[in-house]
């Protein structure tokens, strides 16, 4: 008799978690249920895409400095202060000469009315 009522229990068990599975899994195969779950997952790879791409960005903006130091020391940009000798002043090439042959008046010497400095 113990065996018959074992048995008849372990069955009964098997039953009730069978049953009891395949209701939660028809829960989860509704269409809002699918709908929240995929909305979720859209969430969360969306958040992981972004701190991907803020690590890659700072990864990026560290390189770039590293890369400009190098720079700046190669050209000697980053010399001290102290150090660095002023340029020399700048000299103008297109300073006028009264004293020249077109500023004499006469029938000789005409003006011509083209400026050369005016085309570059």
């Amino acid at each position: 008799m113990f065996r018959r009522t074992f048995w008849f229990t372990s069955g009964v068990a098997a039953g009730v978690w069978a049953t009891t599975k395949v209701n939660r899994k028809l829960k989860q195969l509704t269409p809002e249920n699918l709908a929240v779950t995929a909305a979720n997952k859209a969430i969360e790879a969306g958040h992981r895409l972004k701190d991907r791409a803020v690590g890659f960005a700072l990864d990026v903006r560290d390189n770039m400095v590293q890369r400009e130091a190098e720079l700046g020391d190669a050209l000697g940009l980053n010399a001290p202060v102290a150090d660095r000798a002023l340029p020399p002043p700048r000299r103008y090439a297109a300073i006028e000469n009264r004293t020249g042959p077109e500023h004499v008046e006469g029938p000789a010497h005409q003006k011509n009315p083209y400026n050369r400095n005016e085309d570059h």
